[in-house]
């Protein structure tokens, strides 16, 4: 596969770096550097990018999007994500549910919807797991039941991220309980300001806070509906791979790499082991820091000819997330306590970030037993008999 760029796209991605190098994104991005918070309201950035085209580039021109390539997608995330944009906000509203309404919603929602997040004017979060379930999406409880005017959903959701400043919330609940527990499950797009939404932060080691999100007879129309009812399963399916390129993991280690990379004299030194060692591991993180971008853009690759592979997804996901968790270890280890105050931030929010991502948008457990699932399928049938001489 070729992984370079077309002249096109190469103009594209120079395109993005002037406007991330703007006066009024600089300024934004350099107000967040400074303020000191671990978890800042990045809401007035993402409205600037927002106007610039940068949020929705592979939406068609009618749903507030740039019409453009899954390529000129990747590439702006790309750039954006090396300027320092923080990226949850893309990641669930923008690449998860933005893509799963330009799937599976109709005609209204997606008019409804798609636009204002593309201009980064409203903001989406993913309500999924639950406590005691983790990710089996197929034991979960919070149930929806029909009323005359639509839907009333109780339960509890967990481990969400942005759920304060959000405005909607894909939720996956139970409307029927017969048949097999994958048959009754339904998504909705909730309104995160309507009565009986209830959202709790959670501290957690990470720089982004965790929530946890109590629905209370939150009311729903039947309109809020993704999908049809009880086709949920299905369409998380098919949705999944589409979190699961592997793309922000990769630029993770890519950045963490770099960090752990800076000029030894920075430190006077490589920490507790000779320069010998130190290089070696320079070129065992590059190769497979290189080797988790290739993963990942061999997914956005194939995206824009139907729907993405699911055994490349999980591979790039599992690989690109604990090679980053990997070389934030190796960042850290190297300096240890006595960073420079110019690296000591970003040692110290990988360190506390990377346990979490072998566990975000599945598990690498989960990802090992899907690749060997589809592994095992395509050995060739053992023979019904040996002969043995």
């Amino acid at each position: 596969m070729d992984f370079g760029h077309s002249a096109e796209e190469t103009r594209f991605r120079d395109r993005i770096r002037a406007e991330l190098q703007s006066a009024p994104v600089a300024s934004e991005l350099a107000r967040l550097r400074a303020c000191g918070e671990r978890e800042p309201d990045v809401r007035d950035l993402y409205r600037l990018l927002g106007e610039r085209g940068l949020l929705g580039v592979d939406w068609p021109h009618r749903h507030g999007g740039q019409g453009r390539t899954a390529v000129h997608a990747a590439v702006a995330v790309e750039e954006m994500m090396r300027a320092g944009v923080p990226d949850t906000l893309f990641v669930n509203g923008i690449q998860t549910v933005g893509k799963l309404v330009l799937l599976a919603g109709t005609e209204e929602q997606k008019a409804r919807v798609l636009p204002e997040l593309a201009a980064g004017r409203r903001f989406a979060s993913v309500l999924y797991t639950e406590p005691e379930v983790g990710s089996d999406l197929s034991a979960l409880t919070t149930r929806a039941v029909a009323r005359e005017d639509g839907y009333r959903i109780d339960g509890v959701k967990i481990y969400n991220l942005k759920s304060d400043i959000t405005d909607y919330g894909l939720c996956a609940a139970r409307t029927s309980l017969e048949d097999s527990r994958y048959a009754g499950l339904t998504l909705f797009l909730l309104d995160m300001h309507a009565p009986g939404v209830h959202v709790e932060r959670l501290d957690t080691m990470g720089d982004e806070q965790f929530h946890r999100v109590e629905l209370d007879g939150v009311r729903v129309a039947a309109t809020d509906i993704i999908g049809e009812v009880g086709d949920g399963w299905a369409l998380l399916a098919e949705a999944l791979p589409l979190e699961r390129t592997g793309f922000d993991f990769a630029l993770r280690a890519e950045r963490w790499y770099e960090t752990g990379c800076a000029d030894l004299t920075l430190t006077g030194g490589v920490g507790s082991g000779s320069v010998a060692d130190w290089l070696a591991d320079v070129g065992r993180h590059g190769a497979a820091t290189r080797a988790a971008a290739l993963l990942a853009w061999r997914c956005v690759g194939s995206a824009d000819g139907g729907r993405l592979d699911e055994l490349q997804t999980s591979t790039a996901k599992w690989y690109a997330s604990e090679q980053a968790a990997s070389v934030a270890r190796w960042a850290m280890t190297r300096y240890g306590l006595d960073a420079p105050e110019d690296l000591a931030a970003t040692l110290d929010s990988a360190y506390r970030e990377a346990p979490g991502l072998t566990l975000s948008g599945g598990t690498s457990e989960m990802m090992l037993q899907t690749i060997s699932g589809f592994l095992f399928a395509a050995e060739p049938a053992a023979p019904a008999t040996t002969e043995v001489e």
